[in-house]
C-alpha cells in the first residue's frame, strides 16, 4: 500500500536530513513508493544508496548557497510533490546538552541550537516552497517536537531545544500563511515524531517505556501516513505521529 496516496502519481520528494535515522527511513521509504519517481536525498555529505530513484546531493543548513542549489537541483526536471525537513540537533558530545535550569543556559548553545533547528529550516524553506506543485496538493513538513509546544511546557528546562523548536513551529505557520495565497493546494506542516532510537535522542530514552520508543522506520511509516491524510484546510498545523493536533 501506498504511503502517499493523496499525491500525484510519479511524485517527485525531497528528504533533507537524510543522513539522520528518521531521515534515512523516509528515504528508504519513499523509494520503495511505487507512486514515487524520484527521491532526492539531501545531507552535508552526500552518501550511497541502493535505490535506483534515490539521488544524493550536498545541503548544508549553514550554508544559503548550498541550500538555493538543492532546491535547484530538487527541481530541475519537475516540481516538487513533498519536502520533508528532517534535521535537527539536541546534544554534541559535552559541548551541547540540554539544559536542566536556567544556570545552564549558555549563548553560545543558544546560537548553535537555533542555527541549526530554526535559522537552517528557514532557508530551507525559502528556497523550497516556491518549488512545490500548484496545480494540486503538494506537502512541505518539518520535524519539530512535542517539547517545542508552549502550550504544553509543564515542566521546564531544555531552553535551547525548546526555544528553537517553538521558533520553528513559528516558521511553519507563517510560512503556510504566506504559501496558501499562491499555492492554495499546498499543506505546510510541523510534525511530532514522538521518542525515536536515533543519535539525538538515545542519550535521554532510559527511562522511556518501550512501547514509546518507535524505531526510526515505525516513526517515518506513521509520520507519512499522517501527511498522507491532510488536507490544505489544515495547513500551519502542528501534528503529532498519531494524527492529533499539538497545541503550539
Amino acid at each position: 500500500m501506498s504511503l502517499t496516496s493523496s499525491l500525484r502519481p510519479d511524485s517527485n520528494v525531497a528528504v533533507i536530513g537524510a543522513s539522520g535515522g528518521i531521515g534515512a527511513a523516509f528515504v528508504e521509504l519513499l523509494a520503495s513508493d511505487a507512486r514515487v519517481r524520484r527521491v532526492h536525498a539531501f545531507c552535508r555529505v552526500p552518501g550511497e544508496w541502493e535505490q535506483d530513484k534515490v539521488v544524493s546531493h550536498r545541503l548544508d543548513l549553514t550554508d544559503e548557497e548550498s541550500i538555493e542549489a538543492a532546491a535547484a537541483a530538487a527541481s530541475s526536471d519537475a516540481p516538487l510533490d513533498l519536502v520533508i525537513v528532517a534535521t535537527g540537533i539536541l546534544h554534541r558530545g559535552e559541548c551541547i546538552r540540554p539544559e536542566k535550569a536556567m544556570r545552564e543556559i549558555r549563548a553560545e548553545t543558544l546560537a548553535e541550537v537555533l542555527a541549526v533547528n530554526a535559522v537552517g529550516p528557514s532557508l530551507v524553506a525559502k528556497h523550497f516552497l516556491p518549488k512545490l506543485r500548484r496545480d494540486c496538493k503538494a506537502v512541505f513538513a518539518a520535524l519539530s517536537a512535542r517539547v517545542g509546544s508552549i502550550g504544553d511546557n509543564r515542566l521546564g528546562g531544555w531552553t535551547a531545544y525548546r526555544m528553537s523548536k517553538a521558533a520553528l513551529n513559528m516558521l511553519v505557520r507563517t510560512m503556510a500563511i504566506e504559501q496558501a495565497r499562491t499555492a492554495p493546494e499546498s499543506v505546510v506542516v510541523a510534525l511530532h515524531p514522538g521518542t525515536v532510537s536515533t543519535e539525538l535522542s538515545r542519550p535521554f530514552t532510559a527511562r522511556v517505556p518501550p512501547a514509546k520508543l518507535f524505531r526510526p522506520r515505525m516513526a517515518a511509516t506513521r509520520l507519512l501516513g499522517v501527511l498522507d491524510a491532510l488536507w490544505p484546510d489544515q495547513t500551519g498545523g502542528f501534528f503529532a505521529y498519531d494524527g492529533t493536533r499539538i497545541d503550539y
